[in-house]
């Protein structure tokens, strides 16, 4: 069986290690007793541990020479492998509308993306493990005060309690990354909606943490057609900067920002 040969263009590096392979399978654990879709499966070294347990089980891989390979190794996943683009998937129409695990060794150029798109289909997805750049993870799971705390970090901790599991060193890539990687777990926490405006917050986190080194004063301004009232910038969370706030804090900022809104349109 001819091996697939890695695609710059598409970001694949392939695991080679059997035995951190096994560990990342494992992470759906967490989740039992519900299918798993696989994203960027390549030539299947998480797929294989990932068939033996005992669950539905799809693979969704854009690169058609890996699609070829895998049909050959898994015949009995064929009708399983789906060769689609994951960022244009309607993913509630992968497993009829049934909940699912979200894993695999995620494309570093489109983890942001992925993980966006894992949060417009929250309600399906109670569980989401996989590995990615430990950049990106660490920024995932960084708590308020932390410099790595941003937009991912509050978008995501939102919805989903975000384990870093552990580190993957480079040399177990082929070809190796330039970065190291990490193994991540996000677990849907109980919250079932935001008390504000959902969308009004997505707007509010991104516009802020845009300007990070500024105050919520300098940096609120964007988000307003004309100057809002002079004690609207008096307030005491105006002098904070978007990294010192929790999800809780933004969320009654979101409110505090609606209602200067509503005032200035009234």
């Amino acid at each position: 069986m001819k091996s697939v040969k890695p695609k710059k263009n598409l970001g694949q590096h392939f695991l080679t290690d059997l035995n951190i392979a096994k560990r990342i399978a494992d992470t759906v654990d967490a989740c039992p007793d519900i299918p798993v879709l696989e994203i960027g499966p390549g030539m299947g070294v998480l797929t294989q541990y990932l068939v033996e347990k005992p669950r539905e089980v799809k693979a969704v891989e854009i690169d058609a020479e890996s699609v070829a390979y895998l049909y050959e190794k898994f015949p009995t996943l064929q009708e399983n492998i789906l060769g689609e683009d994951f960022l244009r998937m309607h993913l509630e129409n992968v497993f009829g509308g049934r909940q699912f695990v979200l894993t695999g060794n995620y494309p570093y150029d489109i983890s942001s993306q992925i993980f966006f798109k894992m949060l417009d289909y929250k309600d399906l997805i109670p569980c989401c493990t996989g590995m990615i750049q430990r950049e990106v993870a660490l920024r995932m799971a960084a708590q308020p005060g932390n410099k790595t705390y941003g937009i991912l970090s509050v978008l995501i901790q939102a919805w989903y309690d975000v384990e870093y599991l552990f580190t993957v060193d480079e040399d177990v890539f082929n070809p190796p990354p330039k970065v190291k990687s990490a193994v991540i777990r996000m677990t849907r926490n109980n919250v079932s909606k935001l008390d504000c405006d959902e969308k009004l917050f997505k707007r509010l986190v991104k516009t802020v943490f845009n300007q990070r080194r500024k105050m919520l004063r300098v940096s609120l301004r964007q988000m307003f057609p004309t100057k809002p009232q002079e004690d609207f910038y008096e307030q005491e969370v105006m002098t904070k900067r978007p990294e010192q706030l929790t999800i809780a804090q933004f969320v009654e900022l979101t409110n505090i920002v609606e209602a200067e809104l509503a005032a200035i349109n009234a």
